[in-house]
């Protein structure tokens, strides 16, 4: 196994850092590893929004579902799926220019999160830990105005890095599922509870208890209040881009 393909498979997400400031050069080398991951023809459909101000940071860790540990990342990087550039750009040009739609914000969000995990995998080659942060998209319209966002312009994910202390090195990842599950040749196989809970089992070793577990997972997770305002806040995103892209169509 090479180096890359062992820093995949050891890597975690580290919630936990010691009071280590992240060397300019290194912040420097993950942002431009960001920079050299696949975008869509080569059009860079996202920015960057290094979150510096410590107080912009503890915003954060309550807006984005109440996580102090976020306060005290030494870095945090914001990945917004940006149209707005381009469609600025289009229309120093073109007369007639369509408003972007749900197409093309999924197709930024994905450039978005490909840069993103570029960013995690070159940190942790240099021994930088990070996590993830879904959260980012609850709150549309808090986030929007914090980050002073215009109209096409959405955050997709935001990751927060720093050094790992010694408990979050020696923590044991999470087991993942094995390709069986997650793997099919040429077309969807739908996979029966019976199959998929087997599975869970195996990577979260329940036994018995499955039942009880699952429930409150899916009360912690599925059902849970964060998870039904992520819905609502990309809704009333994607709300806004039609809406307000029907009255630049109309005028």
């Amino acid at each position: 196994m090479n180096q890359t393909m062992k820093e995949l498979m050891e890597r975690k997400s580290v919630r936990v850092y010691k009071e280590q400031k992240i060397e300019q050069e290194k912040k420097a080398a993950i942002i431009e590893a960001a920079l050299q991951a696949p975008t869509a023809g080569n059009m860079t459909l996202y920015s960057i929004i290094d979150v510096t101000d410590p107080e912009l940071k503890k915003k954060l860790s309550v807006t984005c579902d109440n996580q102090p540990f976020i306060a005290q990342a030494p870095m945090v990087l914001v990945f917004v799926a940006d149209y707005q550039k381009w469609y600025d750009l289009f229309c120093k040009y073109e007369d007639m220019v369509r408003a972007p739609g749900m197409g093309d914000f999924m197709l930024a969000a994905d450039d978005a999160l490909i840069a993103a995990q570029n960013a995690v995998v070159a940190a942790q080659s240099l021994g930088i830990g990070s996590c993830y942060i879904g959260d980012i998209l609850e709150q549309y319209e808090t986030h929007r105005e914090l980050f002073s966002l215009p109209r096409y312009a959405v955050p997709a994910a935001m990751v927060v890095f720093g050094y790992p202390v010694q408990q979050q090195i020696e923590r044991v990842k999470p087991s993942r599922l094995r390709p069986e599950a997650v793997v099919f040749e040429n077309i969807y196989r739908r996979l029966n509870t019976e199959e998929f809970q087997s599975e869970l089992n195996r990577v979260t070793d329940r036994g018995e208890d499955f039942e009880r577990w699952i429930k409150a997972f899916c009360s912690r997770k599925w059902n849970s209040d964060f998870s039904r305002e992520m819905s609502r806040s990309v809704k009333a995103m994607m709300n806004q881009w039609e809406n307000e892209g029907q009255q630049s169509d109309e005028a």
